[in-house]
């Protein structure tokens, strides 16, 4: 009697092995997750506007929160079930909604946060124009002892609709050398109004410092809206002298 052979020992899969995802199996699960996300997204985005009373405050961390949860949430989810495809496909699915539409809708509404002047305002110095063509926008002007220069500034910002008041134009310096005078004390939203800034002869070589603001009040509220621009000055140059003709 021939003896009975032991039975196979049974294979088991490789634990390193990547699991395949079919379509038929990965689809429904990854459109659960999006769908999901998309709900979740416009749903807290409708109750925190609701609960919101200000035009401003916690509109900002409304905007990110979702995407911020959905995305690394999705992922988590996705790392610790990569080899259960339909978990792993519904996880992939909020990923996908974290961006769309969650992350394009909250870059959205940050955009009109800051047209509406919720992130505050901000004043523009430039060039003058030349030749019909805009200057562009200086954060630095080098200038001579005893010379002056004229540049343009106006309010940006804010809109015309949220802030169509008139704003008082204010102006600083660091040094008592340093004179800046507005062509315009009172200006609207967007319009240009010009600033000259003059150094006398007798100011150090050094660099300084020169605030531009300007500020509005309507009910209640007080806008305002701040700039800087740098002053390097450098000594003005000595005149040359031309020796004397011998007779």
């Amino acid at each position: 009697m021939k003896p009975v052979p032991p039975p196979a020992p049974e294979v088991q899969p490789d634990v390193r092995e990547f699991p395949t995802y079919r379509l038929p199996t990965f689809l429904p699960p990854f459109l659960l997750g999006w769908g999901a996300g998309v709900a979740l997204t416009f749903a807290v985005r409708a109750v925190g506007g609701a609960l919101l009373g200000g035009p401003c405050e916690g509109r900002t961390l409304l905007a990110l929160l979702i995407p911020l949860l959905l995305g690394p949430g999705g992922l988590a989810l996705t790392a610790a079930n990569w080899r259960r495809p339909r978990r792993a496909a519904l996880g992939l699915g909020l990923v996908v909604a974290s961006l769309l539409p969650a992350l394009y809708v909250g870059a959205q509404d940050i955009g009109q946060l800051r047209r509406s002047g919720c992130a505050g305002g901000y004043v523009v110095v430039s060039r003058p124009a030349v030749d019909g063509r805009a200057g562009g926008s200086v954060s630095s002007v080098a200038l001579e002892a005893g010379s002056a220069v004229t540049l343009s500034a106006r309010v940006g910002g804010y809109t015309p609709q949220t802030h169509p008041g008139v704003f008082t134009v204010q102006v600083q310096s660091s040094a008592p050398g340093v004179t800046v005078t507005p062509g315009r004390t009172r200006v609207r939203v967007g319009e240009a109004f010009p600033v000259r800034v003059t150094v006398s002869a007798a100011t150090p070589a050094n660099t300084y410092t020169v605030g531009i603001g300007a500020r509005t009040v309507r009910d209640g509220q007080t806008a305002e809206a701040t700039g800087t621009l740098e002053l390097n000055v450098r000594p003005a140059p000595r005149p040359t002298r031309t020796p004397a003709a011998r007779p």
